[in-house]
């Protein structure tokens, strides 16, 4: 399902994805709170083992690209909400990332938003970050993720957010 897109209060704009794990709430917040399990799904032009990510309210968080991505730029964030195991929101420059889990039985709910600036943004956020969620899913699952199932993704999101 593809993320729907909202313009924020204050002019922003917001994609929201909903995703269901068969997995516990406690696995899936490990999967996005430690850096172990980041390196699995996680945006996959970080350096890992130079990744500043301790998370507490308040914590500031740096983001170092791997050495062939450095053009890119170090990014840095700040942890603005930490409720183990329910919610986690930070920074990352100007993109506010917020992550929300319920439990349902042995399964899990996840909203994840991510509030952004740029409109024309909208389409490349959407198609990576769901591309990422799937990675998160197959990670969770122990499996390979479904790479062909993404080749449609750019121009769907264009199509529904351009």
């Amino acid at each position: 399902m593809l993320a729907t897109m909202t313009v924020t209060e204050d002019g922003r704009y917001s994609l929201r994805f909903e995703r269901r794990f068969r997995h516990p709430q406690a696995k899936v917040w490990r999967a996005i709170t430690e850096t172990e399990r980041l390196r699995e799904w996680f945006v996959q032009i970080l350096d890992y083992d130079r990744l500043e990510f301790d998370l507490a309210p308040g914590a500031e968080l740096t983001f170092v690209p791997k050495a062939e991505h450095a053009a890119m730029g170090t990014g840095h964030g700040t942890v603005t909400r930490f409720d183990p195991p329910d919610l986690l929101e930070y920074t990352w420059d100007s993109e506010t990332l917020r992550w929300e889990l319920t439990p349902e039985g042995d399964s899990c709910r996840m909203v994840f938003t991510t509030i952004f600036g740029e409109r024309e943004s909208g389409p490349a956020l959407g198609s990576g970050w769901h591309i990422g969620l799937d990675l998160l899913a197959a990670s969770l699952d122990g499996r390979d993720a479904d790479r062909h199932a993404w080749e449609s993704l750019p121009a769907d999101y264009e199509r529904v957010l351009g």
